[in-house]
């Protein structure tokens, strides 16, 4: 039996201290997506006092094998979709996402600073996307979901998934390309 599959059996009984541990073990990358999605850490707060409220709710249809966590994104996901349509609002800032990708210049002022404006140009970029490209590239780039799983989250077939993928690369691509920001070794492979 998976450890979540335990926590749900457990809540099921009506043990809060099993809710609390499942709410800790997936408040952070819950609140992340959120985050990436709506750009609103306040919207991203709500969404995911929302998700918990709405899986404790639904705990007794759950299926918890082997994880609760495409389950979990795919409420949050929904959440913040109808969060942004409703406030039409789009976000800022996708810090989260961007940090690994500028983790390794900062070894120098220098480093720092061009670290500094690739993030930028990159949650510029993110940011750009239409809303369901954006969660896919959340959920498989920040998240580290496998195609499965973000079909399941997204409510769509794998092949969407993939083409959703594969049309946000190739706009962040040319989103970064015609950056003039970023040198010519960033935005490199821009066909």
């Amino acid at each position: 039996m998976s450890e979540d599959a335990e926590l749900v059996s457990r809540i099921r009984c009506g043990d809060l201290d099993a809710f609390e541990r499942l709410y800790h073990k997936y408040k952070r990358p819950l609140f992340r997506t959120a985050l990436a999605i709506t750009g609103n850490e306040g919207a991203a707060e709500e969404m995911l006092q929302d998700c918990f409220v709405r899986a404790f709710r639904a705990m007794g249809r759950v299926d918890a094998a082997p994880s609760l966590s495409p389950w979990l994104h795919r409420i949050v996901v929904n959440l913040s979709y109808n969060w942004t349509n409703r406030y039409r609002r789009w976000p800022l800032a996708l810090e989260a996402l961007v940090d690994g990708l500028a983790a390794g210049a900062a070894a120098s002022p220098e480093g720092a600073a061009e670290g500094n404006v690739l993030r930028a140009a990159v949650q510029d970029a993110i940011a750009s996307l239409s809303l369901k490209h954006r969660a896919a590239i959340v959920l498989f780039y920040l998240q580290g979901f496998s195609l499965p799983e973000i079909a399941y989250v997204m409510d769509c077939p794998v092949g969407t998934v993939k083409s959703r993928l594969h049309y946000a690369c190739r706009a962040l691509r040319k989103k970064l390309s015609s950056d003039g920001r970023l040198s010519g070794e960033v935005a490199y492979g821009t066909s």
